[in-house]
């Protein structure tokens, strides 16, 4: 898959991080923007659709995008760079003995103890 087209929700965010897959951003409203923030400053993974005069995202922006985060110049390699360098850092930290195993490990522990969480 050469990238990913979405709102940019959390779960799609998540996804594509974890599959390294390069994403032309589409955000509405609620976190969507805040995660583009974080897809294309942060993580740079992605590029965000400029929307026209009417507040729409037209054919030829998506168009402008694919090619730009799927293209051979330096901003689409650097962007395929960086998605990879995501996914290995995201099965990293899901493998035994990674920063999420651990986390969970003592989520479960906590709950089989018999502990509570409390505010």
């Amino acid at each position: 898959m050469g990238c990913f087209v979405t709102h940019c929700g959390w779960n799609s965010t998540l996804e594509c991080l974890v599959l390294g897959i390069p994403v032309v951003c589409l955000p509405q409203f609620t976190d969507q923007p805040t995660n583009v923030k974080l897809l294309e400053d942060e993580f740079k993974t992605g590029v965000r659709a400029t929307k026209n005069d009417e507040g729409l995202v037209e054919g030829n922006e998506i168009k402008r995008c694919i090619e730009l985060v799927t293209g051979d110049g330096e901003i689409g390699e650097g962007i395929t760079k960086n998605a990879k360098k995501w996914k290995y850092l995201a099965k990293e930290a899901a493998n035994e003995g990674g920063s999420s195993d651990k986390n969970l490990r003592t989520f479960v522990d906590k709950i089989e103890g018999g502990l509570t969480f409390s505010s």
